[in-house]
């Protein structure tokens, strides 16, 4: 099955009705990204008033912002890419996926959006980091920042070598895994995870070249260092006090880097804007950092 009709049936099948509702502004950019080519990717954009640029977290989509997208789009355009190599993108083959594709991707959309309008982005986990690097590039487009649990801001990339590479990709894709590791990114998974988020959490793993474009993710290194220095524009970070996906060590990174400008969140896990989505659009709405 093709990502596209992967999509489409999703749009009509998917157990939450605010993935299904998300899917309906669903549309396929013709974008070139260097050392890919040429491809329609998927980009959801929904709403109205200033541009919102969302980025997803890895081996995911962008449909872990439907909680987040009713409280926003009324106020904002909200532009929701899948990263090059994630999601439901398409995957070239004959390509090494690593961040500079991610970024270039990036930067073929902002391309197609107008040049004398500043974009807001807010990142999740990974697409914190992705965030930052791209807030560097563009710093006159791109006009503030909110990061939820972002991962890579510290460190140096670890690339896995050949087999071991192979092996974790055939772990992540393993259903069990999958519902695991899901649980273990909310706050209280016995009250919060059910076959709707495990659906999700589990979709994208139909598209063709899924375990070959994460593979070739992981044998770049991924994101790490992301942090520093700082971006120019302002900047604020949510971090779940239940985060089991990020441990204290890399809260405790997260906090030397970012000072005052990282608050602890009561009763969420690595997913704010699924556990507490009504506090990450009032920190987004009512001010660029919080009172």
């Amino acid at each position: 099955m093709t990502n596209k009709r992967i999509l489409e049936n999703a749009a009509s099948t998917l157990l939450d009705p605010l993935a299904r509702e998300q899917l309906q502004g669903l549309d396929w950019l013709e974008l070139s990204c260097t050392n890919a080519g040429s491809d329609h990717y998927p980009v959801v954009t929904v709403g109205s008033g200033p541009p919102v640029l969302l980025l997803h977290g890895f081996d995911s989509s962008n449909l872990e912002f439907r909680r987040l997208v009713p409280l926003l789009k009324t106020n904002n355009t909200l532009i929701i890419p899948d990263l090059f190599g994630f999601g439901f993108c398409p995957r070239p083959e004959h390509t090494s996926y690593g961040p500079e594709l991610v970024l270039n991707h990036l930067d073929a959309l902002l391309d197609t959006l107008p040049t004398d309008q500043t974009i807001g982005v807010i990142g999740a986990s990974m697409g914190g980091s992705v965030a930052m690097e791209l807030a560097r590039r563009h710093p006159h487009r791109i006009d503030r920042l909110l990061l939820l649990a972002p991962a890579g801001l510290d460190g140096k990339p670890m690339p896995l070598p050949p087999v071991l590479d192979q092996v974790g990709v055939w772990f992540l894709g393993r259903p069990g895994v999958r519902r695991g590791l899901c649980r273990q990114a909310f706050a209280d998974p016995d009250s919060n995870v059910g076959e709707p988020e495990i659906e999700i959490a589990s979709l994208h793993l139909k598209v063709p070249g899924w375990a070959r474009s994460l593979a070739s993710f992981a044998r770049s290194g991924g994101f790490a260092g992301c942090g520093s220095p700082l971006p120019s524009q302002p900047l604020h970070v949510l971090w779940g006090e239940q985060d089991r996906i990020l441990r204290a060590p890399q809260k405790r990174s997260a906090q030397e880097l970012l000072g005052d400008k990282l608050e602890s969140v009561a009763n969420c896990g690595h997913l704010p804007h699924i556990d507490q989505p009504e506090l990450v659009a009032q920190r987004w709405l009512g001010s660029e950092c919080p009172p």
